[in-house]
């Protein structure tokens, strides 16, 4: 089963955040509509919603082609993801006006203070969600597909 490896490597990529991301929208929709949180949630979902299966696709078929050249196990390659996203949803949301960066830490809708204490512990949970997300989920659906 060699043809189109690079397209299973994508699906089996977007297969991972696509179901993720149904109950992260949940838990959106039950904050915003349920306990009438005042920020506009909606607006902002649709970053990752748009971007971050694509991007998990683009990323495993990356780690498809990287294989033979360099060999990273596909924990550690998907741990690295972050420091993709992270820079990336930070210029977004700073472009469009969701966060402002004060001395304090960083300000979502004008509203939320974020302190950069508690980006350093998130951004740190994020790296071991990742690790673990890649190496068990990704490569089993990678496993399925023949390319692992």
């Amino acid at each position: 089963m060699n043809a189109h490896p690079y397209l299973r490597a994508y699906m089996a990529g977007i297969a991972v955040p696509t179901m993720l991301l149904l109950v992260v929208l949940s838990g959106f929709l039950i904050a915003r509509y349920t306990f009438q949180i005042p920020i506009p949630i909606e607006r902002v979902i649709v970053f990752p919603m748009a971007l971050v299966p694509n991007l998990f696709g683009l990323w495993n078929m990356f780690y498809l082609w990287l294989r033979p050249r360099h060999h990273l196990p596909i924990g550690f390659h998907g741990a690295i993801l972050p420091f993709v996203l992270a820079p990336a949803g930070f210029a977004l949301a700073t472009c469009s006006g969701f966060l402002a960066v004060t001395s304090g830490g960083l300000v979502w809708f004008h509203e939320i203070v974020v302190p950069y204490a508690f980006l350093a512990g998130a951004f740190s949970f994020a790296l071991i969600a990742y690790y673990l997300v890649w190496k068990y989920l990704v490569g089993f659906f990678n496993e399925v597909l023949g390319i692992a």
